[in-house]
């Protein structure tokens, strides 16, 4: 598990390999991803937004933005959480992914970034 703290929240990533979902022969591999949004800081906030960097081990990398996260915009108060689990396809065994959110104070609407940390996404047979 990989995690950053950015102004009080707290991003916290696990990943898995989903071999039901995955097809090798035809290089489609396919990753689950857990993030827990520990609210540690004073304000109510919501998530309004996300970008991912997305890296596969052959050097290709792809970009994702849209609005909140699986078809939610949830608001966080203070020592509060929010999960959720998503998932990922390459076209490789190996590769990570990076991002942020951008995230909205509800005390004042002023809005920032909380960074996403960046996290490996390895099949099984690859850490032998």
């Amino acid at each position: 598990m990989v995690t950053a703290i950015t102004q009080g929240i707290k991003i916290s990533v696990d990943t898995r390999y989903r071999p039901d979902h995955s097809n090798p022969a035809n290089g489609h591999y396919v990753f689950a991803y857990h993030i827990r949004i520990d609210n540690f800081s004073e304000n109510t906030v919501q998530l309004l937004s996300r970008q991912w960097l997305i890296f596969d081990s052959e050097g290709s990398h792809r970009q994702v933005e849209g609005d909140g996260v699986v078809g939610e915009q949830p608001i966080i108060a203070p020592g509060q959480s929010y999960s959720y689990v998503s998932g990922c396809n390459l076209h490789t065994d190996m590769g990570s992914m990076r991002g942020h959110y951008t995230m909205l104070r509800q005390n004042d609407e002023s809005t920032f970034r909380v960074d996403i940390p960046e996290f490996q996404l390895v099949a099984p047979h690859r850490l032998n």
